[in-house]
């Protein structure tokens, strides 16, 4: 149990049975009437974003989210399984729970896992991953009076829009939050 007092970015709250993760806080002692704590809340599982106001100095529940490091491993069916760099242990994830990041998944990929009481929450993939180009149209010069982006298909199969000079067998890199092409690597 913490209090309102108590809250920082990041910090995981159990509220009504859900896991919020505090997005921003703001602390408001207004003229007249007591203080009060305004949050902007993410839950954990669904993503959704909320507005929560809550007086100064309650009690809220915290969660305790383990984050380990893991090695990604392979598919499973439908789960994405990953092992714990420390204890050898692996553990299944649904492709649900990976969400967007399995565009962006090698095997030996080292990303970050979330779990809270043994079911995982969430998968961080680093901010930029480097792919191979597998397939792309050759790039014609001078028909554009711009730098022009054609799309390329990476090793994971996904689509990323790269410049006209790319060529397929390249190395890019590739920010997996947005699928942006940030340049050769």
């Amino acid at each position: 149990m913490a209090t309102t007092n108590d809250l920082k970015n990041g910090l995981v709250l159990n509220l009504d049975g859900d896991l919020w993760a505090v997005v921003e806080f703001q602390h408001v002692k207004p003229g007249k009437g007591g203080a009060f704590v305004r949050t902007t809340l993410k839950n954990v599982l669904s993503g959704k974003v909320v507005d929560r106001t809550f007086n100064a100095g309650t009690k809220v529940e915290t969660a305790t989210v383990d984050k380990r490091t893991m090695q990604y491993l392979y598919i499973d069916g439908e789960d994405y399984v990953f092992m714990d760099l420390q204890s050898y242990e692996q553990i299944s994830v649904p492709a649900g729970t990976v969400g967007e990041g399995t565009k962006f998944l090698l095997p030996e990929a080292e990303v970050t896992v979330a779990t809270h009481e043994g079911v995982p929450l969430y998968v961080e993939l680093p901010t930029s991953v480097i792919l191979e180009v597998t397939y792309t149209e050759p790039g014609l010069q001078g028909d554009r009076s711009t730098g022009g982006t054609k799309p390329a298909t990476v090793e994971t199969g996904a689509t990323v829009n790269v410049p006209l000079f790319i060529n397929i067998g390249e190395k890019i890199k590739v920010d997996t939050r947005d699928s942006r092409y940030l340049g050769r690597s």
